[in-house]
C-alpha cells in the first residue's frame, strides 16, 4: 500500500519569529538573520525570538521544569496542533503517533563547575570523581536530559498520547522523523503524526563541543555559502513541528493540504572528497527530483561538504533558486530538516513552488534530500 501522505500542520519558531509568515519573510528577505555575537564571542549564535510561552504551555509548573529546548519543542508543537486544526480533538490526539528528534538534554553548569573545581585539589581524584557523580547527579537531573523527554511533555502538555519514537543523531535523526512517519502513514500502518525536533544553541557546551571539532564559524555571520575562508556553522535556536496525514484521512476531518511528503531519502556515507556530490546525485534520483522550483539547503557552512554540495546543486538544479537554511533559522541540527520541510511547505502552500527539494548535509555524518511536493502531484 502507498498512500499519499500530506501536511496539514507547521509549527515554527526561531531566531525569525513564530509562526510560517515570519519564517517566509525571513526566507525571502535575504537579510542576515537575528545574531548575537557577543553572549559567546568569538563564537555567534542566532537566538531564539522572544515568546509568550503561556500560549501554548499555560501552567507555569510545566514550564519550570522544561530545560529551554524542551519548552521550545513542546511550543512549536502546539503551533502545529492549532494549525491542522487537531488542538480541540482528544480523541484524534490519543490516536496521533508522534516522531521526534532531539539531542540529549542540557547540562547542570553549577555541578560541572563544582566537579571541576574539587577535583583540582583532591587527594584521589577518581574516587572524588566517583562520588562526586554518584551524589551531585541527582536522578531528577539525569532524567532531564533524555532526548525523549520532549515526546514525554508533548504528551503531558498537549495531550498526544499515541507510541512515541525519538531519534538521535545530530542532522540525519530530523530526516529519518520524517522517513518513517511518511513510510509508516504511507503503508498504512498509521493515519496522522506529529513531527519535528528542537535545539537551544545559547549554550556553552554545545558551543565547547562544536569547536573542539572545529565545526564552528567566527568571529560573525555571513552567508553559508561565502565561509569558504572561515568555514563552519553558527548554531540558531528553534523548533519545528508539522502533522503529517495520510490525504484520506485529512479530507475525512475536513481539513486544507498544504502540501505532500513525496519522499524522504537518506544516507549515510563515509566521508572522502566526492563522496557528499555523489551521495546528493544519488539522492535526487531516488527522491524523483528532476527540475524543483526552489532549493532549500541545510548546508553548514563547514568546510569542503558545503563546497560539494554547492557544485552539485549547480547541475542537478541549475534553475532553481537555491536558499541555505543557515541563513534563515540557524544551523539547528536535529531540527534542521523538518525547518526545511516547513519551509519548503509554507512555499508550496501559498503557490510559490509546485516542487521543493530540501537537502540536509550533516557535519559529519549523513545526508538526506526531501521532495515537498503540491497535495496533488504524483509520487
Amino acid at each position: 500500500m502507498t498512500r499519499p501522505v500530506v501536511i496539514t500542520g507547521l509549527g515554527l519558531v526561531s531566531c525569525a519569529g513564530e509562526g510560517v509568515e515570519a519564517h517566509l519573510a525571513a526566507y525571502h528577505s535575504g537579510e542576515a538573520p537575528r545574531t548575537d555575537a557577543g553572549t559567546f564571542a568569538p563564537y555567534p549564535v542566532h537566538p531564539v525570538a522572544a515568546l509568550v510561552l503561556d500560549g501554548q504551555i499555560p501552567k507555569k509548573s510545566d514550564q519550570r521544569q522544561m530545560e529551554p529546548w524542551q519548552r521550545l519543542g513542546v511550543y512549536a508543537a502546539g503551533l502545529a496542533l492549532d494549525a491542522a486544526g487537531a488542538k480541540g480533538d482528544a480523541a484524534l490526539k490519543a490516536a496521533m503517533h508522534l516522531v521526534v528528534a532531539a539531542g540529549g538534554g542540557e547540562r547542570d553548569y553549577a555541578v560541572d563547575g563544582q566537579i571541576l573545581t574539587g577535583l583540582r585539589g583532591a587527594a584521589d581524584p577518581g574516587a572524588y570523581l566517583n562520588e562526586r557523580l554518584q551524589n551531585d547527579l541527582r536522578p531528577t537531573l539525569f532524567l532531564a536530559q533524555l532526548s525523549n523527554l520532549l515526546a514525554g511533555n508533548i504528551a503531558i502538555v498537549h495531550g498526544v498520547t499515541g507510541a512515541s519514537r525519538t531519534f538521535m543523531g545530530e542532522e540525519s535523526s530530523g530526516v529519518d522523523a520524517l522517513r518513517i512517519a511518511q513510510s509508516r502513514i504511507a503503508a498504512g500502518q498509521l493515519d496522522i503524526a506529529l513531527v519535528g525536533g528542537s535545539y537551544n544553541a545559547e549554550r556553552p557546551d554545545a558551543l565547547l563541543i562544536h569547536e573542539m571539532g572545529g565545526y564552528l564559524a567566527k568571529p560573525g555571520y555571513r552567508p553559508v555559502f561565502a565561509r569558504a575562508d572561515a568555514p563552519g556553522f553558527v548554531l540558531g535556536s528553534g523548533a519545528a513541528f508539522l502533522v503529517l496525514e495520510s490525504e484520506a484521512h485529512a479530507t475525512a476531518r475536513g481539513v486544507r493540504t498544504l502540501a505532500r511528503v513525496a519522499a524522504v531519502a537518506s544516507d549515510r556515507t563515509t566521508r572522502a572528497p566526492g563522496s557528499v556530490a555523489a551521495s546528493l546525485s544519488d539522492l535526487w534520483g531516488r527522491a524523483g527530483l528532476s527540475a524543483p522550483d526552489a532549493v532549500i539547503s541545510g548546508a553548514t557552512g563547514c568546510a569542503g561538504i558545503t563546497d560539494e554540495e554547492r557544485d552539485a546543486l549547480a547541475s542537478l538544479a541549475p534553475n532553481a533558486p537555491v536558499r541555505a537554511l543557515g541563513d534563515v533559522t540557524g544551523h539547528t541540527l536535529e531540527a534542521a530538516a523538518p525547518f526545511g520541510a516547513a519551509i519548503a511547505t509554507a512555499l508550496v502552500a501559498g503557490a510559490e513552488a509546485r516542487e521543493v527539494a530540501v537537502t540536509v548535509i550533516g557535519h559529519r555524518r549523513g545526508e538526506g534530500v526531501l521532495r515537498i511536493t503540491t497535495a496533488g502531484e504524483g509520487a
